[in-house]
């Protein structure tokens, strides 16, 4: 049997509001022999193998399960050149960008003609899975998803010159979304591969499985995953640039971070391959933005490159309770008035994805202090999400 440590390698948490099974999650990812140090960010909660939140060092071995299945899944803010008061006059003007431009769910595709992007032209051959999903990943370009994926239309407030533009108010396109489903694809075909590589593993470390980064498969994993990662930045970058030419607009910054990803980086002296699962760089000087929920803010932040945290920070709130809870606890009657209060318009979302399955946003800032620092501040106005009954993609 292939043998784990006794004790985890160095680790450190931050919040106190964590999950107790997210905890042993990442504990447990830091018996890996292949394991360096570990972290556990302030929106923490479980997933397969790392939990959500989980951020992971090894050396020489990537872990499929540690990048997670929406592969290099991204946030991407841009400040339109538009007056901010659109958002009250022409709401219906913004709406309908929205709902023209983008396209959300599961099998989401632009049907009648394809979206074009460079990244097509890249070499999809670099793994067996990217290469038979070429023609649905060109379909999908552009597109949102479903699960916590949303395009929202808000008022960014600037506090801090930093973020790139003077302090004020301004009107901000904001997106989430990942690799859809060909990330997806990859992640459960070399998921697979590494537990059958190391089917001796203790059963509980399984989803923990590891790829030696000098195999043939560790090599094909590692392309696909940073192809993924281009389409990824792809989708946001259509989602952006299509919303700003249906209003006719130019855009004055852009500011784009990702999660569910592997890098590889220098720590503490040594080469390691850092894994981020729902966790975001947040390195000395890195932008990026932090979200809350459909009617909570969420914040564009600079890094502070806290080593204990492996330069981390969390990628947004987090989440407090399971979609099936969800449903067995809210209803549109009981969220309506949150969002009419808070100035929200709703396009579309399932009642999974409301303000009450998250954390409080501005707990989850307090608590990586240390991580990072708040720049400006975004309050979502429009917003779409897949609609009622669509499985997560997140």
């Amino acid at each position: 049997m292939t043998a784990v440590r006794t004790e985890p390698v160095s680790w450190r948490r931050w919040g106190d509001d964590l999950e107790p099974e997210s905890i042993a999650q990442l504990e447990r990812a830091c018996r890996l022999p292949v394991a360096v140090q570990g972290a556990l960010m302030p929106d923490a909660h479980i997933g397969y193998g790392l939990p959500i939140g989980g951020v992971l060092a090894t050396e020489g071995a990537v872990v499929p399960y540690a990048v997670g299945v929406d592969i290099a899944c991204r946030m991407k803010l841009s400040v339109l050149d538009l007056p901010l008061d659109w958002l009250e006059r022409h709401t219906q003007d913004l709406a309908r960008a929205i709902e023209d431009e983008t396209r959300f769910g599961v099998g989401a595709t632009f049907e009648k003609r394809h979206r074009e992007h460079p990244v097509m032209d890249e070499d999809w051959t670099v793994s067996p899975i990217t290469r038979s999903h070429r023609d649905k990943a060109w379909a999908q370009l552009g597109t949102s998803g479903s699960g916590n994926h949303f395009v929202e239309l808000g008022r960014l407030t600037i506090t801090d010159g930093a973020a790139g533009l003077p302090p004020g108010e301004y009107l901000a396109l904001l997106s989430h979304s990942g690799s859809r489903g060909t990330g997806a694809a990859v992640c459960d075909h070399y998921s697979r591969v590494a537990e059958k590589r190391l089917r001796d593993l203790p059963r509980e470390f399984a989803k923990l499985a590891w790829l030696d980064l000098a195999s043939g498969e560790g090599q094909e994993y590692w392309a696909a995953m940073e192809l993924m990662g281009r389409y990824a930045s792809a989708n946001h970058a259509l989602i952006h640039r299509h919303i700003a030419r249906h209003l006719k607009v130019g855009v004055l910054l852009s500011i784009e971070n990702h999660h569910n990803f592997a890098w590889r980086e220098r720590h503490h002296g040594r080469d390691m391959i850092v894994h981020r699962k729902g966790a975001t760089p947040a390195g000395v000087g890195v932008l990026g933005v932090i979200p809350g929920s459909m009617a909570s803010p969420g914040y564009v932040v600079r890094g502070l490159g806290n080593p204990a945290a492996l330069d981390s920070a969390a990628h947004g709130a987090g989440r407090v309770m399971s979609r099936k809870r969800a449903h067995e606890t809210f209803t549109w009657k009981q969220v309506r008035p949150l969002l009419e209060q808070r100035g929200v318009t709703l396009l579309s979302a399932g009642i999974d994805e409301v303000p009450g399955v998250y954390k409080d946003i501005g707990r989850v800032m307090a608590a990586q202090a240390d991580l990072v620092e708040p720049l400006a501040r975004f309050d979502p106005r429009i917003v779409k999400m897949a609609g009622p009954g669509e499985q997560a993609e997140d």
